[in-house]
């Protein structure tokens, strides 16, 4: 390959865009624009005849725009062909009007409470197309029932008896309260999340996934397994700064999985590889997703404070899966790429040093200079200026239009499933019933706090499964964690990472596994074994978030001398743990089967922060290695005598000397 030729170039297509005639194109582009023209000018404050916006001005002028944009840009069907219907124009045309007619009246709403019921309905069954549109019919579904709960819930008994609300009431609380749609998930998309969104659609168009890939070749290409390791890391760059684990698997997995097939890996297996790096993308520093944002604002702390807090667990989840490739490539004897085809990293260097300064520019503005939200704007405006370097990268005017789209994409796709969420905070806040779930927690857990986080673990997972991440997070946020806390004195960033992680199981774990589902599609293999093999790939995920609620320092919290025993003792569980998974051992090869899964749990409980289990899992890995090593120059000898006595007579020897032993 070139090496001064640029890869193929990733495009990632989340709307119908490509496929709309130039003036329904247009509609979109002109929404997207003024959109984020009016983020800018409420965000940095700009006055406009001497006026500045109020936030519940600006927020129905946000959720009116980018809501009509859902219905210009996501179809009603998935095969809804090219032309716009005609009931998408009247509904985009209605969500707008009736967010501008409350933002004439937003003052008085802020001021006197005004509101407008018929019109709410409206603006709420629109939104409720919107959240179906965005995230599926499962998403609506849950969305619908959560928040629709204060109608009934006074009919439930024991922890989910609730106070009982009127359709009337319902509405205003959903739509016209801090509760619900003017609350925290209109914050967060509108203020939050949308400077980290402009910063991810600046850098997609300017070509930072190609520099990451190549990037990652020039550094791991040649090594054995090395598209494998390519994509690991290629995975958790391009999903740190995009935030969506899918955009992950699409964008990177359509160039690394087909080298990953093409160096002998099996197909399952690259799409796993896929899936868990793309997955681990999203609690990947210094991006992360969008659930990072919104704890930030429902506990209180710096989004730097969880940045930081987020690191180590990370970092451990991407050892144990480099780990697992590293020994599936030795176990088959898996080369790396051909020599022609690594790219010169010098080279790579030369032509990607924008993006490198871009990304410790915004590492600079988020923990030195304490800029929060507003240094992805500064590292957009940085990225821009730096884009003029090189010809490929130049923001061009034309490219300027593109990546106004692409910008336009992200915020559009992610407020079709961000908003409906305030219809889940209002839906859980005005019953009251998080105090009694909180309270079941501890009574079903009969105390004790390993059982009660059990039981979170399952409660995130099943709310996963529809896709619901940070519906699980808000839930489990305002039940699980004061609850858990509270019982067992656990630091609260602890806490609520325990339940991030988890929430995030169901993108790798059956039966709804999408991002394993969508690695096995590009990968062209079974979707279930593709599924199965990245639950084992990503084991740590399932068991990581324990070490560190147990252990806070793991997360940067409290004392952190514990550090320098605590990480040591993880990465050398979990070596044995991914050893055991892939049955292949750095320095002692191939391990027998039936050390296997004694090896996986000896390296659990070695690395769990807790003295008993360490001596435990110590003896029993340092039995298992010393057999394993025992039987191994056992098997060397024999090979050896034989390789001297062709004819076998140093075989019986042997035989007859073991038979003795």
């Amino acid at each position: 390959m070139d090496q001064n030729k640029a890869p193929e170039k990733i495009e990632v297509e989340v709307t119908r865009l490509g496929k709309l005639p130039g003036w329904q194109r247009f509609i979109f582009f002109v929404l997207a624009a003024l959109g984020i023209a009016l983020a800018i000018n409420y965000i940095f404050g700009i006055t406009f005849r001497g006026k500045v916006l109020i936030d519940v001005e600006y927020y129905w002028l946000f959720i009116g725009l980018f809501s009509a944009a859902v219905f210009i840009a996501l179809p009603a069907r998935k095969k809804e062909k090219a032309r716009l219907p005609w009931y998408d124009i009247i509904m985009a045309g209605l969500v707008l009007g009736v967010c501008i007619y409350f933002f004439i009246k937003g003052r008085d709403m802020s001021i006197s409470g005004w509101k407008n019921i018929p019109l709410g309905v409206v603006l709420w069954v629109l939104l409720m197309e919107a959240a179906r549109r965005g995230g599926g019919i499962s998403y609506l579904i849950v969305v619908l029932v959560i928040g629709t709960y204060p109608l009934y819930a006074d009919l439930f008994p024991g922890i989910f008896h609730g106070i009982n609300y009127g359709f009337s009431q319902l509405i205003e609380s959903h739509i016209f309260r801090n509760e619900g749609l003017m609350g925290i998930a209109t914050k967060v998309i509108a203020e939050i999340i949308l400077g980290f969104l402009v910063f991810a659609g600046v850098l997609i168009s300017s070509g930072a996934g190609d520099f990451f890939i190549n990037l990652a070749n020039a550094l791991l290409g040649r090594v054995r397994g090395g598209p494998a390791k390519v994509s690991v890391i290629a995975s958790a760059f391009f999903g740190s700064l995009s935030g969506s684990i899918f955009s992950n698997v699409v964008g990177t997995g359509s160039i690394t999985i087909p080298t990953m097939k093409r160096v002998g890996y099996p197909a399952h297996y690259a799409g796993a590889i896929e899936a868990c790096a793309s997955t681990g993308g999203v609690i990947m520093p210094p991006v992360m997703g969008a659930i990072a944002f919104v704890m930030a604002v429902t506990i209180g702390v710096d989004y730097s404070v969880i940045m930081l807090a987020a690191i180590i667990p990370s970092l451990l989840y991407y050892f144990g899966l480099m780990m697992q490739v590293d020994a599936y490539a030795a176990k088959v004897n898996l080369q790396g790429m051909p020599k022609e085809e690594i790219p010169s990293l010098g080279k790579v260097l030369k032509r990607g040093w924008p993006f490198l300064t871009v990304l410790v520019f915004l590492v600079w503005g988020l923990l030195y200079m304490r800029w929060e939200y507003m240094a992805p704007w500064y590292a957009s405006l940085l990225m821009i200026g730096l884009s003029f370097f090189f010809k490929e990268t130049r923001m061009t005017p034309k490219r300027l239009l593109k990546t106004l789209e692409q910008v336009g994409a992200l915020i559009t796709q992610t407020a079709a499933i961000i908003l409906p969420i305030g219809f889940v905070v209002s839906g859980l806040t005005i019953t009251g019933v998080t105090g009694s779930v909180t309270s079941g927690l501890v009574n079903l857990g009969g105390g004790n706090i390993f059982l009660v986080l059990l039981f979170g673990v399952g409660a995130c997972y099943v709310m996963g499964m529809a896709g619901l991440s940070i519906v699980a997070y808000i839930f489990l946020s305002v039940t699980l964690a004061p609850a858990v806390i509270k019982l067992g004195g656990l630091n609260v960033l602890a806490v609520h990472l325990f339940i991030l992680y988890y929430a995030m199981l169901a993108g790798i774990t059956p039966p709804v596994a999408g991002a394993s589902f969508l690695g096995a599609a590009i990968a062209g293999a079974p979707p279930m074994k593709t599924a199965l093999t990245s639950m084992r790939l990503g084991i740590v995920i399932y068991f990581v978030p324990f070490f560190f609620v147990f252990q806070p320092s793991l997360v940067l919290q409290g004392d952190l001398t514990p550090l320098l025993y605590l990480l040591p003792l993880c990465v050398i569980g979990i070596a044995l743990i991914a050893g055991g998974c892939e049955g292949y051992l750095v320095k002692l090869g191939t391990i027998k089967a039936w050390a296997r899964i004694p090896m996986v749990i000896a390296g659990l409980l070695f690395s769990f922060p807790e003295t008993i289990t360490t001596v435990i899992g110590f003896v029993a890995a340092a039995i298992i290695v010393t057999v394993l090593w025992l039987q191994k120059r056992r098997e060397a000898a024999k090979l050896q005598v034989a390789a001297l006595d062709p004819g076998g007579a140093g075989t019986k020897v042997v035989q007859t000397v073991d038979s003795k032993e």
